[in-house]
C-alpha cells in the first residue's frame, strides 16, 4: 500500500493511477489523516449482479390451480360482503 499526501497525489495522480491499474491500493491523507483509498477496479462480469438486476424465475405448479388469482379474490370479497 502506498501512503502519499493530498499534495502529492494532486502532483503525481497519474503516476498513482498507474500503480493501482498495477494492482496497488494508494491511501490519500490530508493533513496527516487518511481521507481515501484507491483501489483496483473489480474486473468486469467478475462480480455478481444485485438481486433486483438478476432474472426471476416463473412459478413452475405441481399442479395448476382450478381457479385463477382473481377468481379467488372476487370469491372471497363476496364471501366478505354477506
Amino acid at each position: 500500500m502506498r501512503i502519499v499526501s493530498l499534495s502529492e497525489f494532486r502532483a503525481h495522480a497519474s503516476e498513482m493511477l498507474d500503480l493501482v491499474e498495477q494492482g496497488e491500493t494508494v491511501r490519500i491523507l490530508r493533513h496527516g489523516k487518511p481521507v481515501a483509498e484507491l483501489v483496483p477496479a473489480v474486473a468486469a462480469g467478475a462480480a455478481e449482479p444485485p438481486a433486483w438486476k438478476r432474472p426471476v424465475e416463473p412459478i413452475r405448479y405441481l399442479r395448476r390451480p382450478q381457479r385463477s388469482g382473481a377468481e379467488l379474490i372476487v370469491e372471497l370479497r363476496q364471501e366478505g360482503a354477506t
